[in-house]
């Protein structure tokens, strides 16, 4: 009997993992990307975190094949002039991984996202590349997409894993315009050989600048700074060819411990905006449902984005298995709303503490003036000062509230 057709819109982050989900319990994903199979403008590097790790190893042997490098420590530094020192260093990476079996792992985000469409094209996932989804219509027995082709596809429900610039938001509550932050972010990839240390992520307290860097290979380091500025459209395009030279010669090259060799050696940079959108009061409508970034985008600064968008296809698929067991059979509305419903009774909470908490944490990252930079770093390094509680809180913070899969389900 085949499976029940769902169609998938986008094939980013969220969306290759859900339908491998979805796939491996009996459905049939259809997944639409509006982008080419290997964009060129598909950002620079993300953190893979014990959450989100959690997920990916639900796929098999996807683990082993991720393009990164595993972080063992962390390391944040004042570079305020007045006041540079060592804020605070924790294994607290390496502790995760020991007590968890996953950590955190950084991961060049193109070389990602060419793995996850990738491992979906090789379970038989079919993925329209180039296919963008302009309007969703639906009735009580099915929905509808309509791409800018002109064609159509028609499935039991719809999912929108379409990112900060969804479609099918707009699609089903109007469009709103993204909110500037007052934050840009420039970044780069340096290289480093690692001779014997520790892979370590290290972040920069500066006077109205703050900069982060991890591993995401043996041979290279991914960074970004975060200034307060003039609003940049996030478009993750390189730079041209004089704006990566003011930025490589420029006084971010001057940074102190280190960070600055990092901007110096870097070959390519990008900058881009940071931006956030109205919460929602609900993410579905009739037989569509929106996850992820499309349902709750966030700032960067807790590195939560795609971890997030993992935990949202983790829960989608096993709430939809609780109320549906049967892949070979189409779920009714009635049945598509209890999910739906419960779907966002169990997520909206947890991703809107995260979503605040990522805009609290760039708030206290990129403060100005010496005193307030002083300020900061006193309270930077109380969060730091007690190795225990830094551990407790990334547990906290990065648990996923398990409920089971496959057998165990």
């Amino acid at each position: 009997m085949p499976g029940t057709k769902v169609i998938i819109v986008g094939c980013g982050i969220a969306g290759p993992i859900l339908a491998l989900l979805l796939k491996q319990k009996g459905y049939e994903p259809v997944v639409y990307e509006r982008g080419k199979r290997s964009p060129d403008n598909a950002g620079l590097s993300l953190m893979l975190q014990l959450n989100g790790l959690r997920i990916l190893s639900l796929i098999p042997g996807l683990i082993e094949q991720l393009p990164g490098m595993t972080v063992d420590q962390a390391t944040t530094y004042s570079i305020v002039p007045s006041d540079e020192r060592v804020l605070g260093q924790s294994t607290y990476p390496a502790d995760l991984r020991r007590e968890n079996g996953y950590g955190l792992v950084g991961v060049r985000r193109p070389k990602f996202l060419a793995l996850l469409s990738d491992v979906a094209l090789a379970h038989g996932i079919e993925i329209h590349f180039e296919r963008q989804v302009v309007a969703v219509e639906q009735t009580d027995e099915y929905a509808r997409v309509r791409l800018n082709t002109g064609e159509t596809d028609t499935a039991s429900f719809v999912v929108g894993c379409d990112g900060l610039h969804s479609n099918v938001r707009i699609a089903l509550f109007g469009k709103e315009e993204a909110t500037f932050t007052g934050l840009t972010q420039t970044g780069g990839v340096a290289p480093v050989a690692f001779t014997g240390q520790k892979p370590t992520m290290f972040n920069f307290y500066g006077d109205g600048v703050h900069m982060i860097t991890y591993p995401i290979s043996q041979t290279a380091y991914s960074w970004a700074i975060t200034q307060r500025e003039a609003e940049t459209k996030e478009t993750w395009r390189a730079m041209d060819t004089d704006a990566q030279e003011a930025v490589r010669t420029g006084p971010f090259s001057q940074l102190p411990f280190g960070a600055g060799d990092l901007v110096r050696s870097s070959e390519k940079f990008i900058k881009y905006g940071l931006y956030d959108r109205p919460e929602l009061k609900s993410w579905h409508d009739g037989r569509v449902v929106l996850i992820g970034d499309a349902a709750h985008p966030t700032s960067p600064h807790l590195g939560q984005g795609a971890n997030q968008a993992f935990e949202d296809a983790y829960h989608f698929v096993r709430l939809l298995l609780q109320h549906h067991p049967t892949a070979g059979t189409e779920p009714s509305l009635t049945t598509l709303s209890a999910v739906f419903n419960e779907f966002e009774a169990r997520r909206m909470e947890r991703t809107a503490m995260l979503v605040k908490g990522a805009r609290t944490t760039g708030e206290l990252r990129v403060v100005e003036g010496a005193e307030k930079s002083r300020e900061r770093n006193n309270i930077v390094y109380e969060q730091w000062a007690d190795s225990g509680a830094v551990l407790r809180k990334a547990q906290e913070m990065l648990g996923v509230e398990w409920e089971g899969w496959g057998a165990e389900q």
